[in-house]
């Protein structure tokens, strides 16, 4: 087990980790700002349950292979880049709607959770980052290195729905203010189609 001031010590550093802007807060924002609170929240969700994905692999050495490997690491970058243009796409030609109540039976709460895992699965770029973050923290003295990377794995999910949780009720709060103006509505859906866009080309043009 991984001694208690060192987990504390983690989970400061990973509330601070998701509080910096990246692709995955700001892909909260938007849906948040756009779809409302609850949107939020089960994209919130899903893109834990992402980080799950991603704890396994690096506890069982399955992001050694995207790191060595330009090819899957590519194939991963790109069809996260394809998922978010066509969220901007749909963004785009959002219309304006009355209440959040009738855009919620259009896109599924199961949908909404789904989003955010395969908008988080399909970044490379953070399993690769547990890579090297996660193995600061364990130490082969205190049992199974495998053990540990998913209790650090869990502190870090627990450390990103607290402060994506957060995230999700401000912008969704503000975004229900405008529920009733078409033109904002309008004007947020052009703004999360922009932001969707932006996260793209990051991801594309962004270093391994």
């Amino acid at each position: 087990m991984i001694d208690k001031n060192v987990l504390l010590a983690f989970f400061s550093t990973s509330l601070i980790l998701a509080l910096s802007p990246g692709p995955d807060n700001l892909f909260v924002l938007a849906q948040s700002a756009q779809k409302g609170r609850v949107a939020g929240l089960f994209v919130t969700l899903g893109l834990a349950t992402g980080l799950i994905g991603h704890t396994v692999a690096v506890a069982l050495g399955l992001a050694a292979i995207v790191r060595a490997s330009s090819l899957a690491f590519g194939i991963l970058t790109y069809a996260g880049a394809a998922y978010l243009l066509y969220l901007a796409w749909q963004a785009f030609r959002a219309g304006a709607v009355k209440g959040h109540k009738q855009e919620v039976q259009v896109l599924s709460r199961s949908n909404l959770y789904r989003r955010g895992i395969i908008m988080n699965l399909s970044n490379p770029k953070v399993s690769l980052f547990f890579m090297a973050f996660l193995p600061q923290f364990a130490d082969p003295r205190h049992g199974s290195m495998i053990m540990q990377f998913f209790q650090l794995g869990g502190v870090f999910i627990v450390a990103t729905i607290l402060v994506f949780g957060a995230i999700s009720l401000l912008a969704g709060g503000l975004g229900e203010r405008f529920s009733n103006s078409p033109i904002a509505q309008k004007t947020v859906n052009r703004m999360a189609s922009a932001v969707f866009i932006g996260l793209a080309v990051k991801l594309v043009l962004s270093e391994r």
